[in-house]
């Protein structure tokens, strides 16, 4: 018998040892402190009971099992890696709905992928081409004649399973997904997450018990009496909000070699109110998350996207409030309306107008439709139209064109970059967002001729990070660390800006006070005069407000917090969690920031959204 032959009768221990190296890749990946030990206590368990399950249950074909469960667990770890570039956490079976979108954003999905990766693939291939040869049928059917011992089998099935159980267990309580992978192993969590879902029934809260009152007292939110400051002192006028696509912070007043990347940004943001310690909200449906969080001042689920998870329940929001008040509210995006689920999202928050790519066509296109130049110069047009009825409007207008990857056409670069970042995603980043921000200044300057800039409450921000903390290598981190003046971090990366425009209100000026997406809706209903008392939110009134408490989803592990002065993140539980600090991205240890009262007053107010959510009753 040949050393192939002999090799592959061993089947058992021929797929731990490869799956083994798979398992060691995506901890070298994932985790700090990469593969270990633990490694082997974790994984090799999971590998062994559905080995054993496969030498009991199957018949003539045991090869044929092994090789679908290497190629399923091949493409587990795969995707946990593709997953953990772009996020930052490990993937759960809930990201497998959104399997469909990879092809639609392939190009942005692409470019995170390391060439090594895909050598997690090179046994399959190699496999199935020795085995399925027509002429060496013989070797299909001698694979594996030598048996497994049951009485080995049962042992070991029985002490694998024990072990599994035993990584679990001890683990369930950790409020930090990706310490919860680690100790417990990336399949052993990945099973896990199937059940744990399964009792969150028994935490949702009464309704009845989801009160304003309630939601305030956890925030630490006191509302002024006897009715706050600035409360309907834009009212009667229109209400623009524009999403700037990938857009953060630390671009306003940037300059590269002399050049201001943002200089149309940078003059709105010296004119205007500035505030510069305000934070993405968004989830798995990024930009469509960061759609739904402004406009129902509500929180994203814990691993799906609101556009999957939550569209089917009437949500109070921003639009339905204001057309009850005599607004009508019309949203703008270039890409097709079904992406993300946004032809759901859009009945349940109640636009009564939506444009997308069936009226912006696919002229001058970049990403994923027309470029930002081809989405404000229809727009504004529309803008005009509502502004010349008798009622205001509220418009949102979505740019795309600085999309992840930021591959834009090199006819649209407006400024020259240094060579070393040539051929990088940082500078691929900066040219996006330099072209966004000129595209942006033409759209504002229309806005000003053609009568409508003064007649409006303006807020521009940014929908989430755009340079992944994840996904930069050491050489791109260097890069942003000289253009921002210090290592790049978790508070950079969530930061972006929010420029409030309300004329005869705001004056020029930066605001330092903590805020999130969450508290536009109720920002803007106060600057024209409606009233919130008959609808529950979660954010706060900036212009009202100096302290902030903002729970963070997804991107950062359960129980993440920002305050007024940290970002809090847990560890396996509150006392080895790590602040960063927001003022001087300093990190501290032992959660000196953050207060164990805040930890779990977070915790709550997710669970009160979730609750809320969850018995709406179902849109018509």
């Amino acid at each position: 018998m040949s050393p192939l032959m002999r090799l592959l009768n061993r089947r058992f221990f021929y797929f731990t040892l490869i799956l083994l190296v798979k398992g060691i890749l995506a901890w070298s990946v994932v985790f700090d402190e990469g593969p270990s030990w633990m490694t082997l206590v974790t994984e090799i368990p999971f590998f062994w009971v559905v080995f054993c399950l496969i030498e009991w249950l199957a018949g003539k074909r045991k090869m044929l099992y092994y090789m679908i469960v290497n190629l399923l667990l091949t493409l587990l770890y795969f995707t946990v890696l593709m997953y953990y570039k772009y996020y930052g956490i490990i993937v759960t079976y809930h990201a497998l709905a959104q399997a469909g979108k990879v092809a639609q954003v392939g190009e942005s999905t692409y470019s995170l992928l390391d060439p090594y990766y895909l050598f997690i693939f090179l046994d399959i291939a190699v496999l199935a081409f020795i085995l399925f040869r027509p002429k060496h049928k013989h070797i299909q059917q001698r694979v594996g004649m030598r048996p497994v011992r049951k009485t080995g089998l049962t042992i070991m099935f029985i002490v694998s399973s024990l072990l599994c159980l035993l990584n679990i267990w001890p683990n369930r309580a950790s409020m930090n997904e990706n310490k919860q992978a680690e100790e417990m192993g990336l399949l052993n969590y990945e099973i896990y997450t199937i059940f744990a879902d399964s009792r969150k029934d028994d935490e949702t809260v009464p309704m009845a018990d989801i009160t304003q009152s309630a939601i305030d007292e956890l925030k630490g939110t006191v509302q002024p009496e006897p009715q706050p400051q600035y409360f309907g002192a834009s009212k009667g006028k229109n209400l623009i909000i524009v999403q700037m696509e990938s857009f953060q912070d630390f671009l306003i007043g940037l300059e590269i070699d002399g050049q201001e990347v943002t200089p149309n940004i940078n003059k709105l943001a010296q004119e205007n109110m500035h505030f510069n310690h305000f934070y993405t909200m968004v989830g798995q449906g990024t930009t469509s998350d960061a759609e739904y969080v402004v406009n129902t001042s509500l929180y994203v689920p814990q691993h799906e996207a609101a556009t999957d998870h939550n569209v089917d329940k009437a949500l109070p929001s921003l639009p339905k409030l204001l057309h009850a008040n005599g607004y009508t509210t019309a949203t703008f995006h270039t890409n097709d309306v079904s992406f993300w689920n946004r032809t759901e999202l859009y009945k349940a928050v109640g636009w009564d107008h939506y444009y997308d790519k069936s009226f912006y066509g696919d002229e001058d296109h970049i990403a994923f439709g027309s470029s930002d130049e081809v989405l404000y110069d229809k727009t504004i047009d529309e803008l005009e139209k509502l502004d010349e009825g008798e009622q205001p409007f509220y418009a949102q207008v979505i740019s795309m064109s600085a999309h992840h990857p930021f591959n834009l056409p090199e006819s649209k670069y407006k400024m020259k970059l240094p060579e070393a970042f040539d051929d990088s995603i940082v500078g691929n980043y900066i040219h996006a967002q330099n072209y966004a921000d000129y595209a942006l200044g033409q759209f504002i300057d229309d806005l000003k001729q053609r009568g409508i800039w003064d007649d409006s409450v303006i807020l521009f921000y940014g929908d989430h990070q755009g340079l992944s903390l994840y996904s930069l290598d050491r050489d791109e981190k260097s890069l942003v660390a000289g253009m921002i003046g210090h290592e790049y971090g978790y508070t950079d990366m969530f930061r972006i800006p929010l420029i409030l425009h309300a004329p005869g209100v705001t004056t020029p000026s930066v605001r330092e006070q903590t805020g999130g997406q969450i508290d536009i809706l109720p920002t803007a209903a106060n600057l024209l005069g409606v009233s919130l008392k008959d609808q529950i939110y979660f954010g706060q009134d900036l212009l009202n407000q100096s302290s902030n408490m903002l729970p963070m989803r997804h991107f950062l592990p359960s129980g993440s917090v920002i305050t007024d002065d940290d970002m809090f993140l847990p560890g396996i539980d509150y006392m080895d969690g790590t602040n960063y600090s927001l003022r001087d991205n300093s990190e501290t240890e032992h959660a000196e920031g953050a207060t164990e009262d805040q930890y779990n007053r977070t915790l709550k107010l997710l669970n009160l959204s979730d609750s809320y959510v969850s018995q709406l009753p179902d849109k018509e």
